[in-house]
């Protein structure tokens, strides 16, 4: 499917692409597609990949933190903190790439398709619900040209950017690139920080050097630099709390979702320096083609963050660092053959290797009581390793810090085969693919104590101690994966498919859970996923209109998911947990809060529809629609249920229902926070004068209100208009638009906590309650003005 006409001259019919790693007419891919072009990203103003999904329906790129870009499609959702391969995955140049480098800078693109779906055979790294590639212009080796593009917006938004063809002659050229880019993210101010604002600044330059000695042979190298400095703080709304009692200091004021406020008392800055490199390399051999592909990427991501970001303990900061570096080496070697009719196939091998050490410092105080002030002093039983007690005078809280060391090493080889006969209208593919998948996950904690004039007599440090079991440490999978499609052409204008499609994700083992915690909240399994599909291509009105229909159903084995927020308790020795604790004891005050992965069982069915049309040659109109039921089909998970009841709540005092480390609820509910229906629409109408053309081109997005339970909370339905307004010159060589993002003005909750962020004490039934809940929500319009021009 594509979204919308390709340019001012070309059908949709004729878009080429290359979602099967050959380059095919869109009509003739026997699976859904959604494609945005480098033209049509330029309209659009598109300088966040996380902006696509309001060109694609059932797609959702968010942001919730700052740092976990997550990408949702048919209802299938993944967060990038849960450890896991995600749901869908994101190749830069055919090299599998995070989303968090990828999605932060989009500039000189040629084409972004997204491939709906398991991905399972054709590229190395299976995935459930589909992938993202995103091809970067290459050198032009005819002659000389570029572009440069300017934005600036009423809510100092700015974003520039350009790129160059540098031909030296015929078999040598350079292509340059650069981007920079500022803005207020979620647009949230703090308003315990004198009101700071959330900023995003961000510079990328990409050099793409091309080599073509002969017709049969192409090798291009391709290095990008990227800095992103970003600080989001996180929006809250409620009436604000005075949680110690007899303590006037609040949280924060009373703030509603217009007000797009913060309270936390400590930042949350995340930067990102990332260097990539491609290689990629074709021989034609005549008769079939070997191709390589290879990558490396190496980020140093680092964030500062307050945990407390609801300021549930006013005058405290929980702070916490984070430092990842992110080193990833890929190759992968491909044999294809050439031939259109007839029989055959290709054969590949996939090689790819993370390693990195992730180091996590952060406070982890135990609070005594909010009944306290923040001067008043109370005896405190501490509880040696020995077993012996001290009384500590101390004001509220046994300051304790942890340290975290995650080191990372993970490595998958596949190896992958394919047969292809094609005779006439009828064309059958299919293949298996191979993979192992080793990974060794080991987790180093250690507690300090704080800084107390009495705690001097005690031991500066525990540990360091492993606290992950030593039989979950190594993981070893050795799945089967591939696919089965079988497509026939009608007519010229008419193709109908069938497909069969089966994926595969590895198990994680939780980074920096907490010690003495059962096996199931520790380790995950991996997921099984199988998919089938039917569907349909057209065109009508001499390729005027295109359409296509498909639908499809895909059963989980063992979904893998993230459940954040959940209230845990744990064997512990004076407020922290340690496996050599006591044992838990039934109704005892929760530890804290924890985000655990998890599987459960699912199901998920739909259909999915788009029109492209150009029914004059100066209107461009085009609309998508999908409807997704994607839901867990019995599962039993881990949830917050503080009233017994078996559904997910936060009603009365943090406490465990049943025997566990945390609740379990089962649930039949959605897989992602994500309406079952969604539609995108996009057109442009053009009325020439003679050598210039003013134009007017809108993009409008609707997702109906739901019901989430697991949140208790029901979101409104969102119709996000956007709209542009300019004036195309000569030969399309220049334009000038102004543009209103979201001009309706509609302020949408898109995700919320479930109940007040709280701080759970070491006094039975009493907790810290910040009267906020936590939110993201759609920014508010905006204004801005882009200048475009090419050579």
């Amino acid at each position: 499917m594509a979204y919308a006409q390709a340019g001012a001259e070309t059908s949709t019919s004729d878009i080429i692409v290359t979602a099967t790693r050959r380059e095919e007419r869109l009509q003739d891919v026997p699976m859904s597609v959604n494609v945005a072009t480098g033209e049509q990203i330029q309209k659009f103003n598109i300088f966040d990949a996380k902006d696509v999904q309001q060109l694609a329906p059932g797609l959702e790129l968010t942001n919730t933190t700052g740092r976990n870009n997550t990408t949702t499609l048919r209802g299938i959702t993944f967060d990038p903190d849960q450890g896991t391969a995600p749901a869908v995955r994101v190749y830069y140049n055919e090299i599998p790439t995070d989303a968090q480098t990828v999605y932060t800078a989009i500039y000189d693109i040629e084409q972004i398709e997204v491939l709906r779906g398991p991905q399972g055979l054709l590229r190395g790294l299976s995935a459930p619900a589909g992938s993202i590639t995103i091809r970067t212009r290459r050198p032009n080796f005819d002659r000389p040209e570029g572009y440069a593009q300017a934005t600036a917006t009423d809510r100092a938004g700015y974003n520039v950017q350009g790129g160059v063809s540098l031909p030296f002659n015929e078999q040598l050229a350079l292509r340059v690139a650069a981007v920079v880019d500022g803005n207020r993210l979620n647009q949230v101010r703090n308003l315990n920080r004198d009101g700071e604002r959330s900023r995003s600044d961000t510079q990328s330059v990409r050099a793409t050097l091309g080599w073509r000695p002969s017709d049969a042979f192409s090798a291009y190298l391709t290095y990008q630099y990227l800095h992103a400095d970003n600080t989001q703080f996180q929006q809250v709304i409620g009436t604000g709390n005075a949680p110690f009692a007899f303590n006037p200091a609040r949280s924060g004021p009373a703030l509603s979702v217009s007000d797009y406020g913060a309270v936390s008392e400590g930042t949350f800055r995340i930067q990102n320096r990332t260097h990539l490199l491609n290689l990629a390399l074709d021989y034609d051999l005549g008769g079939s083609t070997v191709s390589f592909v290879g990558g490396h990427q190496f980020s140093k991501l680092t964030t500062l963050r307050d945990n407390d970001s609801a300021n549930t303990v006013p005058g405290y900061i929980s702070s916490s660092s984070v430092r990842v570096p992110y080193k990833v080496g890929t190759a992968e070697l491909r044999w294809q053959t050439n031939n259109d009719e007839g029989l055959g196939g290709g054969v590949s091998a996939f090689y790819t290797k993370q390693t990195g050490t992730t180091v996590v410092n952060q406070r982890a105080d135990s609070f005594i009581a909010p009944v306290l002030g923040p001067d008043a002093i109370i005896p405190v039983p501490f509880e040696l390793p020995d077993g012996s007690q001290i009384v500590i005078p101390s004001p509220n809280t046994v300051p304790i810090g942890v340290n975290v060391v995650v080191p990372v090493d993970t490595k998958t080889w596949s190896f992958a085969a394919n047969l292809r006969y094609k005779s006439g209208p009828l064309t059958v593919e299919g293949g298996i693919r191979y993979s192992i998948i080793k990974g060794n996950q080991t987790t180093q904690q250690t507690l300090f104590f704080g800084a107390h004039p009495l705690l001097a007599t005690l031991p500066p440090v525990l540990g360091p101690t492993e606290i992950i079991p030593a039989d979950l440490q190594r993981r070893t999978d050795k799945p089967l994966t591939g696919g089965l499609t079988i497509n026939y052409a009608i007519s010229d204008d008419l193709n109908v498919y069938a497909a069969y499609g089966r994926a595969f994700r590895s198990g994680s083992t939780g980074v920096s859970v907490p010690a003495g915690i059962s096996d199931d909240l520790i380790s995950t399994r991996g997921e099984k996923t199988d998919s089938f599909e039917v569907g349909l291509k057209g065109a009508l009105m001499d390729k005027r209109v295109n359409y296509s229909v498909a639908a499809f159903y895909q059963k989980f084995d063992g979904f893998l998911s993230r459940f954040t927020s959940i209230q845990y308790n744990c064997p512990e020795l004076s407020g922290a947990c340690t496996a050599f604790g006591p044992p838990i004891q039934p109704g005892e005050s929760t530890n804290g809060a924890f985000d655990f992965n998890y599987n459960g069982d699912a199901k998920v069915k739909g259909i999915e529809a788009t029109i492209d049309a150009r029914f004059i040659d100066t209107w461009d109109l085009g609309i998508a629609a999908a409807y997704t039921r994607a839901r867990y089909s019995n599962a039993l998970l881990p949830c917050n249920d503080f009233d017994g009841s078996g559904v997910p709540n936060q009603n009365g005092t943090p406490v465990i229902t049943g025997n566990g480390n945390v609740s379990y609820c089962a649930s039949n509910g959605r897989l992602a926070e994500t309406p079952d229906f969604s539609l995108t629409a996009n057109t442009e109408l053009r009325f020439p004068v003679g050598d210039y053309t003013p134009f007017v081109r809108a993009l409008f997005n609707y997702r109906p209100g739901f019901t989430s339970e697991r949140v208790n909370f029901r979101y409104q339905d969102r119709e996000l208009l956007n709209l542009f307004v300019g004036l195309r010159g000569p030969d399309s060589k220049w334009e000038i638009t102004a543009f209103a993002r979201n001009l309706l003005n509609q302020k949408r909750i898109t995700n919320i906590s479930l109940g007040n962020a709280v701080t759970p004490t070491q006094t039975p039934g009493a907790v810290l309650d910040s009267g906020y809940r936590t939110v993201n929500v759609t920014n508010p319009r905006e204004f801005g003005a882009t200048l475009n021009f090419k050579w």
